[in-house]
């Protein structure tokens, strides 16, 4: 396939999205991305959650907003999906990653871990692909679930080196995000010290002012937070 590799290597799971690959020439990522220094650090989102007012209005097969209108049509980027159901947090999270991103080359510095799999912000997706990656439940014990995802992880790392820094935006009160994507890297995973003891709602308009200022969170082994 012409062009550089955006994303972990084609799953060994039948998928009917092909979202691994932007081209070159016309990625959002790569336009909206300033200089970052220091080591090189690949950001995994966790997914808005769908079942909340406005996740159901998309869902629904009558909404008439120009999102769902388009979602049912021609389909929509998977991260504007997310940003419209989580309009602080997501939204947040989203920006922030794009900002601080500092990917290896041909790597996709923000993946969003979905149903699915690793997923990329900008993914085209309808209203059948959202109702199908929503389906599945995201818990660590979940085959489907983990299927994907340890597939999506492991071609990951055989892709970056042992220096590439692994940064969750998403929640560690649970196992369904850290049990799967730790035991792929270990300590090379990591999360901002600064979202521990605050809520969803704190995090994401954290994440938006250290957009603003330029300014990055500390991130720290998950495994040392946790007191693993």
């Amino acid at each position: 396939m012409p062009g550089l590799w955006y994303g972990v290597k084609e799953m060994q799971v039948e998928r009917p999205i092909k979202s691994m690959v932007l081209p070159t020439d016309s990625s959002p990522i790569l336009l909206a991305v300033e200089p970052v220094s220091g080591p090189a650090r690949i950001f995994l989102l966790s997914p808005a959650n769908v079942s909340g007012i406005r996740g159901q209005r998309l869902l629904s097969p009558t909404g008439e907003s120009d999102l769902a209108l388009r979602l049912r049509n021609s389909g929509v980027p998977l991260g504007e999906v997310y940003r419209f159901i989580s309009s602080l947090y997501f939204r947040g999270k989203l920006d922030y990653a794009h900002r601080f991103q500092n990917p290896p080359h041909g790597i996709a510095g923000v993946q969003i871990i979905t149903g699915d799999g690793l997923m990329l912000p900008e993914t085209i997706i309808t209203l059948s692909d959202l109702r199908r990656i929503s389906a599945t439940p995201i818990d660590e014990k979940n085959s489907d679930y983990r299927l994907r995802l340890d597939s999506d992880l492991l071609c990951l790392r055989e892709r970056v080196s042992d220096e590439t820094e692994i940064i969750l935006l998403g929640s560690v009160a649970t196992a369904k995000y850290i049990t799967p994507i730790h035991e792929v890297f270990g300590a090379r995973l990591l999360f901002p010290r600064e979202f521990l003891g605050i809520g969803d709602m704190s995090r994401g308009s954290m994440l938006l002012r250290c957009c603003a200022q330029g300014a990055e969170l500390e991130y720290r082994p998950v495994e040392t937070i946790l007191g693993a």
